[in-house]
């Protein structure tokens, strides 16, 4: 047994100190970045903020909502099933913004790949819950051998030596997080995790020092929490929680008496029970629900929340100085606090 006594940080544990600052608007913030990655020697130009590749959020209306502002989708699995939507990309800049991403099964790895050649999308991903297993690294350098051009994103893990070896493995962007989202219990269910604001910032220094990249995956409940994991050194951020309940979800809706305006909309984990009905999901006397169905408020259009986002991430950019996204890491300074915010009317 090991304890380590060090302090690790959440998102909620910290604020970030305002700075003088010369920007005098928003409008003067670049939210844009451009990475060019390890493996595939590819260059990437866009607002990297991302959806989860969750059944009712990862879903292609979402990606041409997000594709307008240069932001990320990462399709649901079960559409790697249904190809047709990938052959129809109308809209310009669309493989830009979209990553195919799914499981390690044998049948999984020739789908995805299959679905990367043909439809140019931006990113390739490898998606699993534990991403420590011998088999997902192996899942990875097979995956790199297929795909030897692909921006490979692989995870999840939340440690340096881990995000290292996949780095190592094949993958230019390791997906940090292991139960900070919204609809996951791997937490409570396990007892397993690491909190995600310091998981962020030794993962990214792990990544950076090997010249790959990672993804903030999870945990982020505002555009705040958003500013948090880039200044700890995040280069993407995915979200799955801030973008449910609008009319771009495949959630089921819920309505009240007669009303013909819905109220609400289930969201669901993708180790939920839901999850596992719908896919049809085996081996429940050994493999347990690790995630929960929540109802959500019905919100709408996502371009609102998109703006709103947006406009929170630019925001903390005047408040710090930093006049590009790319600069906010190096403009932060955290501070620890007992309580960031005034709940009296919550």
């Amino acid at each position: 047994m090991i304890i380590d006594d060090d302090i690790k940080l959440d998102y909620s544990d910290v604020l970030i100190r305002p700075k003088r600052s010369t920007l005098t608007s928003r409008f003067d913030v670049e939210m844009k970045r451009t990475y060019t990655f390890y493996h595939s020697k590819k260059q990437w130009t866009g607002v990297p903020i991302m959806a989860a590749n969750m059944d009712t959020v990862g879903t292609f209306e979402m990606h041409k909502a997000l594709n307008k502002y240069d932001m990320i989708t990462c399709i649901a699995r079960h559409y790697n099933y249904d190809k047709e939507n990938w052959w129809k990309l109308p809209y310009e800049n669309s493989a830009n913004t979209l990553c195919v991403m799914g499981g390690i099964s044998e049948k999984d790895l020739q789908v995805q790949s299959e679905i990367y050649q043909n439809s140019k999308c931006a990113f390739l991903g490898l998606d699993v819950a534990n991403g420590y297993t011998i088999s997902f690294v192996d899942a990875v350098k097979k995956t790199r051998d297929m795909n030897p051009d692909a921006t490979i994103i692989a995870g999840n893990v939340v440690t340096a030596d881990m995000t290292q070896e996949l780095i190592l493995a094949g993958a230019d962007i390791v997906k940090v997080g292991v139960g900070p989202g919204s609809v996951c219990t791997t937490r409570i269910k396990t007892g397993i995790g690491f909190p995600q604001l310091s998981a962020v910032i030794e993962c990214a220094d792990a990544a950076h020092g090997l010249g790959g990249h990672i993804i903030a995956d999870g945990g982020c409940n505002s555009s705040g929490d958003i500013v948090k994991a880039f200044a700890g050194g995040a280069d993407f951020v995915m979200i799955g929680g801030m973008l449910s309940g609008h009319d771009e979800c495949d959630g089921e809706l819920i309505f009240e008496d007669d009303n013909e305006v819905p109220v609400g909309m289930k969201f669901y984990g993708m180790a939920s029970e839901s999850a596992m009905d719908r896919h049809q999901i085996g081996n429940r006397e050994y493999r347990g629900v690790e995630g929960k169905t929540v109802i959500v408020p019905y919100r709408g259009a996502v371009e609102n929340t998109l703006i709103d986002i947006l406009s929170g991430v630019r925001s903390a950019c005047t408040y710090m100085g930093a006049k590009r996204l790319k600069s906010l890491s190096k403009c932060a300074t955290f501070i620890r606090v007992n309580n960031t915010h005034n709940r009296v009317y919550e």
